[in-house]
């Protein structure tokens, strides 16, 4: 019973813990479920079916879909976040391993010489007579191990990884959110590379009429059927137009570039491939959404700071370990004597077992400082988390908001452009009437352009407006790896 008191002692003080004990995120925007842009949303749907981690194939575009896909396996800064949660991993397993003993093997030869001695039979020893007295010479020969244990009383190594653990889930979360934003922004890019192909073809078309009217109008002054003001204004409007290009053109170049780098490629190596324009993809007639609530479960950046609060929330408790006593324990076994042969005598061995309590009690407050520092940090993280999930709300509602009403304006330009359709096809069937002057054809057409581009504007700010959704609900982040970049080195 004496031996096992101490042993059940041991035990129990094994278990304790010390520290806060992390019971989950604090609650934050209880009544975002009823905030009034998740209830007004009345184009959005609740999903009947788990959300995919492709947002961006309800689009129904072949080249974005394979850009997406270029972009997630060779998008540099991508490659930066999964080398972090692998280093992460790499953490948590080294935290893990420091739970248990460390043992080495050791294998030594030592040659001393100890004057004023005068060792007898001691085997390779060698006594050598100098002026100064007497000295011996000893050979030494030995191979063994010794192993060393902390024993985890107070719960500072649990404490550590926890924080390990929690630490390479927010940094699992950051890959997440790294995905998501990237997906967005290549989406972004491409949308913007197909509106503004479409708005440099219909000016240049708008161009080519404001040439021709020019023309007209010209041949008409000359017959003194038109005044120069008229030339002045046609004049004036083409070079308006003309002028247009330049900033499109330029933006058509920046986006390209911008889409080659998200891909992992230089600037320009998509010029030859995306030249020909394509349609704008278009967002399905209902998104899924889900509930606040869920929205706090997906999106990325919040479960990243929802895990760093708990990784913070852990180090309190392994700062808090320091100031209570430790207890290791070191052994060393070994073979060998001033021999080589020694080494062979299995049944004469050294061994040592020496335990360790250690207390630094006098510390004049450090281990206290930093306790109150670790708290510190905690109370920033929880800060954080508050910061992070209001603004993902407010990310939500706007974009809600802005992709509610850019339906709208679509639907407004839709039939301001059926309109102008309208207008054009009459003016043609009065044109071959002879009823009306090619001029009034030609500006019927010019204005059919126009509002071609106000539609164009439009609808690439609606598909904007879906990607800002995407992004802002955490739809493009899953806990599978379907979408993970390919490393050239395995992950932990």
């Amino acid at each position: 019973m004496r031996i096992a008191l101490p042993s059940l002692s041991l035990a129990l003080l094994a278990g304790c813990t010390v520290g806060p004990n992390y019971a989950g995120p604090p609650i934050v925007a209880p009544n975002a479920a009823h905030a009034p842009g998740f209830v007004r949303a009345a184009d959005v749907a609740a999903p009947d079916q788990p959300l995919i981690a492709r947002w961006w194939e309800p689009l129904g575009d072949a080249t974005l879909s394979a850009l997406e896909v270029r972009a997630l396996a060779a998008n540099p800064n991508l490659a930066a976040a999964s080398a972090r949660l692998r280093q992460a991993r790499s953490s948590l397993r080294q935290q893990k391993a420091n739970l248990l003993p460390k043992a080495d093997a050791t294998a030594l030869y030592a040659h001393a010489r100890f004057p004023g001695l005068d060792l007898d039979n001691a085997g390779s020893s060698d006594t050598t007579q100098t002026s100064a007295g007497t000295s011996t010479d000893i050979d030494l020969y030995n191979v063994g191990f010794d192993a060393s244990w902390e024993v985890d009383l107070f719960g500072g190594q649990r404490r550590a990884i926890e924080a390990a653990r929690a630490t390479t889930e927010a940094a699992q979360a950051d890959l997440a959110d790294a995905q998501v934003s990237l997906t967005a922004e290549v989406a972004q890019a491409y949308v913007n590379v197909r509106d503004r192909q479409r708005r440099i073809a219909l000016n240049r078309q708008s161009i080519a009429m404001q040439e021709q009217m020019l023309a007209l109008t010209q041949q008409r002054y000359a017959r003194g059927t038109a005044s120069r003001l008229d030339v002045a204004r046609l004049s004036q409007q083409l070079d308006s137009t003309r002028a247009d290009v330049t900033p499109l053109s330029a933006d058509l170049e920046a986006y390209l570039d911008e889409l080659a780098t998200l891909t992992g490629d230089e600037p320009g190596v998509l010029d030859q491939t995306m030249s020909t324009v394509q349609p704008i993809p278009l967002p399905p007639s209902q998104i899924a959404i889900g509930d606040p609530a869920a929205l706090l479960q997906r999106r990325p950046d919040i479960r990243a700071a929802e895990r760093t609060l708990a990784a913070d929330t852990a180090k309190i408790g392994q700062a808090d370990a320091a100031r209570f006593p430790s207890l290791s324990f070191m052994g060393i076994i070994g073979l060998g004597g001033t021999k080589p042969g020694d080494l062979t005598h299995l049944d004469d061995f050294t061994a040592l077992l020496a335990p360790q309590l250690s207390w630094s009690f006098l510390d004049f407050g450090r281990n206290a400082a930093k306790v109150r520092q670790a708290e510190g940090v905690r109370d920033e993280a929880e800060a954080q988390y508050h910061a992070t999930v209001i603004a993902a709300l407010r990310d939500a509602e706007d974009s809600l908001s802005r992709f509610r009403y850019r339906r709208v304006t679509v639907a407004t330009l839709a039939r301001a452009k059926a309109s102008a359709d309208e207008a054009l096809s009459l003016s043609r069937d009065r044109y071959a009437a002879g009823t009306t002057t090619l001029i009034d054809l030609l500006d019927a057409q010019r204005q059919q352009i126009e509002a071609q581009q106000s539609l164009s504007i439009a609808e690439a700010g609606l598909t904007g407006d879906f990607v800002a959704i995407q992004k802002a609900l955490g739809l493009g982040w899953t806990a599978t790896a379907d979408i993970a970049p390919k490393p050239t080195a395995t992950s932990g």
